[in-house]
């Protein structure tokens, strides 16, 4: 697995828990003891995850030359609570499965 790939396997399980969370921890603010620390805490870890994970998804991408609908679905999952741990376990397998077997096929002279 390519290290591009690798890093954005875990920024995409990283970026999934941490949006998970702090929606979470904006339900607590509206309607548990009104705190904001979640939140305040939360927001900028979610944001810079969010950064990388689109900074790592355009990078694969080019890399390993995917279609534009693909990466369009890689990027677009960055905005659905739990769509980045669909990305990791589905399409990121299926593409190191794909790179794969294009190793082990002879080459034609």
């Amino acid at each position: 697995m390519s290290n591009a790939a690798t890093r954005l396997r875990y920024v995409s399980v990283a970026e999934a828990v941490s949006f998970l969370l702090l929606l979470v921890a904006t339900l607590l603010k509206y309607t548990g003891p009104q705190d904001e620390v979640g939140v305040k805490v939360l927001g900028p870890v979610h944001g810079a995850l969010f950064v990388l994970y689109v900074l790592l998804a355009l990078d694969v991408w080019r890399r390993r030359r995917w279609s534009l609908g693909r990466a369009a679905v890689v990027i677009g999952a960055s905005v659905l609570p739990v769509a980045p741990l669909w990305v990791e376990s589905r399409m990121l397998r299926e593409d190191e499965a794909a790179l794969a077997a294009q190793r082990r096929e002879p080459v034609a002279a």
